[in-house]
């Protein structure tokens, strides 16, 4: 029994000795990180390009395919090349560092392979954070496909992931020194950086490419509803990545996160199938895939800071906003707003991100953190809130304006000729049918 007891203990002394030492690779935090890194992409190549094709005409299919899945290999290598960088980098001067992070890193220079962040590689929070990057602008494909050229398409990718989505990332989560990171704004997983950025953008995009040839005389009808549906799924599936991996470890916060995730979203599939019901007499599938991302997409800046009451109030609320964007505000404002990526992603996330300022929980077990939770100033956290929402909107709106005059002067004009756009731009871009029957 001695024997035993000194041999435990001469395993616990090098523990003992480095106790008070800067934390340690652990290795159930970084297969978490790099399982939901790996949910966080299929997200985009299969959930979002899914969910997408379904819902546009069979002509432009595999172009609204390619635009999702080629805006996340591009952006995926600009995040690398100098977004990780201008996102999370720490050597722009006191003045700069409040919207950019500097170029230190560009190309991951200065980042060793055995570097940590918290417990696990830094290597893994960049792709990681990379996968976040992508979809963000893949988001905002939904708005302008079947009538945008490819190569315009591509042009903004690289560019918005720099001069809009990288700036943004680094003012929300950039830590001390950030903008709307000091002022204590709270963001999750991404409810102003990710989906109010992309929705905004493709609005803006919308707008700027026109719409669609006799857009809104004739019907468009979606190809597929069942791909549509499948998408939505698989975006159900990698959104634990998306929303639980943003504990950064497996955690509590992890847990929390990931039961949130699903009662929102389940109450807002719910939510919007009542709400076709009573208002069309009829439950839809599409309404239902529609209420599903709507509910996933307002718990995301919420997810780690509410309890169980508070993501059914975000899941609700949030899916009869959207509902609203997608039904009645496209036709108020008479925008071409091709899938709804700004119906269902920027008004479900600016839902999301205020009420995370009225609903996070003053508990400190969970992560309500920044100024204003010592003395549970609610309303104060609300008008931080505020303030983050409008700092988004300003920086998008004039960065993708810019973005895409500079795309469009590159490839001589941002939108597709009329011949095109009639033939289809599966044949005429990239001389391919989704289906060959």
């Amino acid at each position: 029994m001695k024997i035993k007891l000194l041999a435990l203990l001469a395993l616990m002394l090098p523990a003992l000795a480095f106790a008070g030492d800067a934390p340690k690779l652990d290795s159930g935090d970084t297969a978490w990180m790099m399982i939901s890194t790996a949910l966080v992409l299929l997200m985009t190549p299969a959930g979002l390009a899914l969910f997408y094709t379904g819902m546009t005409r069979s002509k432009n299919s595999l172009n609204t395919y390619a635009m999702v899945v080629g805006a996340f290999v591009v952006a995926m290598i600009v995040w690398v090349v100098a977004g990780y960088s201008i996102a999370f980098g720490t050597n722009a001067s006191a003045g700069m560092q409040k919207f950019f992070g500097g170029f230190a890193n560009v190309m991951l220079n200065g980042i060793k392979w055995t570097d940590l962040s918290g417990t696990y590689p830094t290597y893994v929070f960049v792709a990681f954070q990379g996968t976040f990057a992508a979809i963000t602008v893949a988001i905002a494909s939904g708005s302008v496909i079947e009538r945008i050229k490819f190569s315009t398409w591509l042009v903004i990718v690289i560019l918005w992931g720099l001069i809009v989505y990288a700036p943004v990332a680094h003012m929300v989560w950039g830590g001390d020194g950030a903008l709307l990171f000091d002022a204590g704004a709270l963001d999750f997983a991404g409810g102003t950086v990710v989906h109010m950025n992309g929705g905004l953008a493709g609005l803006v995009l919308a707008i700027l490419v026109g719409k669609r040839a006799n857009y809104p005389k004739i019907a468009v009808k979606p190809m597929s509803v069942m791909l549509t549906a499948l998408g939505a799924a698989l975006l159900w599936f990698g959104w634990y990545g998306f929303n639980a991996g943003s504990a950064f470890g497996a955690n509590a916060i992890a847990g929390l996160a990931l039961l949130t995730t699903t009662i929102a979203t389940a109450i807002a599939g719910i939510t919007w199938m009542l709400i076709e019901w009573i208002v069309y007499k009829k439950p839809t599938l599409l309404g239902l895939a529609s209420g599903i991302v709507a509910g996933l997409v307002a718990i995301t800046p919420a997810a780690g800071f509410v309890n169980v009451a508070g993501s059914m109030i975000v899941g609700v609320v949030g899916a009869a906003l959207a509902f609203f964007g997608v039904v009645g505000l496209k036709k108020m404002f008479k925008y071409d707003d091709s899938l709804d990526a700004f119906g269902v992603h920027f008004i479900a996330g600016l839902w999301g991100a205020l009420a995370t300022g009225l609903l996070a929980v003053k508990d400190n077990d969970l992560l309500w953190d920044g100024p204003l939770k010592a003395s549970g100033d609610r309303f104060g956290q609300f008008m931080v809130q505020l303030e983050s929402v409008g700092v988004t909107i300003a920086w998008v709106l004039v960065g993708t304006v810019v973005v895409y005059f500079i795309a469009s002067a590159v490839t001589g004009g941002g939108r597709v000729d009329k011949d095109t756009e009639e033939m289809g731009l599966d044949e005429a871009t990239h001389g391919e049918k989704s289906f060959n029957l």
